[in-house]
């Protein structure tokens, strides 16, 4: 058959009732293993009751050889006299010879003679303990004990005293019913009570289920969790209030970041609309705009142009996810070679600024071409915020000692109220709005410098101007190579 009806799973209920029903189970389990042992050790202490009343209702040998002497002894059941009867104990009394044969002297039934019998009448065993079936078909408990004296043929004899296990039987049967009973009992009082453990149990994660739903369906993430205790439900409630107080930053920067990149493309794509409506309805109307301004117009579009790009490239620079605490640690490489290009990168840009360069070597873990964004970054800013010295001329100066590097310019320096914000993103100085620039790059050279574990800071200079400082965890000397992997096992000749 196709179609087959299957059983649901114990994963299609719900957690609460899962709970519930493993509670029972494991209470019903409890209480069936407990019901078994108590069951065995009743069975054994009246089994053991028994065998001691048998023992304590031995009848005296003397008796027994004298009667069985005198003819009082009887092969079937039927030939009892009523007298001997012992109708309300159910005893039964009767002598097992040697040679296996017995006749029975009180009682209702004979009892089967077994090999153990025969041994203790032939005084190879002092007595015996065993289960018999009568000849009522009942079973019975039988104990066959010597008799020291014997008989007057010299006949070896053994009496038998048996009782009905019924005695034991009748009791465990009721026994099996109450514990039977009981645990059905508990396991269905498990249940209930299991459902109340489980619905006060899972209170703090419906009130999380209920957040996170309430979050899927309205995204708003300033809904909290109460978190008592330290109990994992209260880890997991924090837990899950950091996550949504990160989510939530995260969200506004992500607005904040739309918010004023939007306003920094404004400006440029409208300067450049402007221009190019000039040129357009130059071309439009037939009167032609003269050569200077033409060029001047073309030249501010160009400009705009290079401006769009680079603001494009910076926003594609933070939009890259930063490296994860886990993730693969990138190459050694030298600094002094990283400053070394960025420097030989900011000279094309100079425009009769003068950079020097004194760099010791120092060797770190980074990445090349984001460690070197972010100096060059550092080297712009000086170039464009650069002064004339008191020699008369334009420097710039770059050093490198001990994983220091510092980048010194002789501008008219940072107001000490704006440096905190120098690494904000789209922050600029309102001395420096009017110049090219989109206010990211400091900011991506706090993200470079934090990728590769070291710290960066703009602080006044001595004498005037700004002095960026950067630094890098490393050595002076690179690390050891690697030792070169053995060549691979020569293959035998064909």
């Amino acid at each position: 058959m196709r179609g087959r009806v299957r059983a649901p799973s114990l994963r299609a209920l719900p957690l609460r009732s899962r709970l519930a029903l493993l509670t029972a189970l494991a209470v019903a389990l409890a209480v069936a293993v407990c019901a078994t042992v108590a069951w065995f050790l009743v069975r054994d202490q009246l089994r053991s009751s028994l065998d001691d009343t048998l023992r304590d209702n031995r009848a005296d040998p003397a008796d027994i050889i004298r009667r069985v002497n005198a003819g009082d002894c009887w092969k079937r059941v039927g030939e009892v006299p009523d007298d001997r009867r012992l109708p309300s104990f159910g005893n039964v009394l009767q002598v097992t010879f040697a040679n296996g044969d017995s006749c029975i002297l009180d009682g209702q039934a004979t009892v089967d003679v077994s090999d153990a019998d025969v041994a203790v009448a032939n005084r190879q065993r002092v007595e015996t303990l065993h289960d018999a079936t009568g000849s009522d078909g009942r079973s019975y408990r039988v104990l066959t004990y010597s008799l020291d004296t014997p008989m007057t043929s010299g006949r070896g004899a053994a009496a038998t005293v048996a009782r009905p296990l019924s005695e034991v039987n009748d009791p465990l049967r009721s026994l099996v019913v109450v514990l039977a009973l009981v645990a059905a009992g508990g396991a269905v009082g498990a249940a209930g009570i299991g459902v109340v453990l489980a619905r006060a149990g899972l209170r703090p994660v419906d009130r999380l289920t209920g957040a996170v739903e309430h979050i899927a369906r309205t995204e708003d993430l300033n809904v909290r969790i109460p978190a008592d205790g330290d109990d994992e439900i209260a880890r997991l409630s924090r837990s899950f209030n950091s996550m949504t107080a990160a989510l939530a930053a995260s969200r506004d920067l992500q607005q904040q970041l739309i918010a004023d990149a939007g306003h920094e493309l404004r400006t440029p794509l409208t300067s450049l609309r402007t221009n190019i409506e000039l040129l357009v309805r130059s071309e439009e109307t037939g009167r032609p705009i003269p050569e200077p301004d033409r060029r001047q117009l073309l030249a501010s579009v160009t400009a705009q142009l290079g401006e769009l790009g680079v603001l494009i490239g910076d926003l594609q620079e933070l939009s890259r996810p930063e490296r994860a605490a886990g993730a693969a640690r990138p190459d050694v490489i030298g600094l002094h070679d990283v400053v070394r290009r960025a420097v030989s990168r900011a000279r094309l840009r100079a425009h009769g600024m003068t950079l020097t360069a004194d760099l010791d070597p120092w060797y770190v873990r980074a990445e090349p071409a984001v460690l070197e964004r972010a100096v060059v970054n550092l080297l712009d800013n000086a170039v464009k915020f650069g002064a004339v010295t008191e020699d008369g001329e334009r420097a710039v100066r770059v050093t490198l000692h001990d994983g220091v590097l510092r980048i010194r310019d002789h501008g008219p320096g940072i107001p000490p109220d704006e440096l905190p914000h120098v690494f904000e993103r789209f922050w600029r100085a309102p001395g420096a709005r009017a110049l090219p620039g989109s206010g990211l790059g400091l900011s991506i050279v706090a993200r470079a410098v934090r990728e590769s574990g070291g710290a960066v800071d703009l602080r006044p200079a001595e004498g005037g101007g700004t002095e960026a400082v950067l630094t890098l965890p490393g050595a002076a000397s690179p690390p050891p190579a690697p030792p070169p992997a053995p060549p691979p096992p020569a293959l035998p000749p064909a």
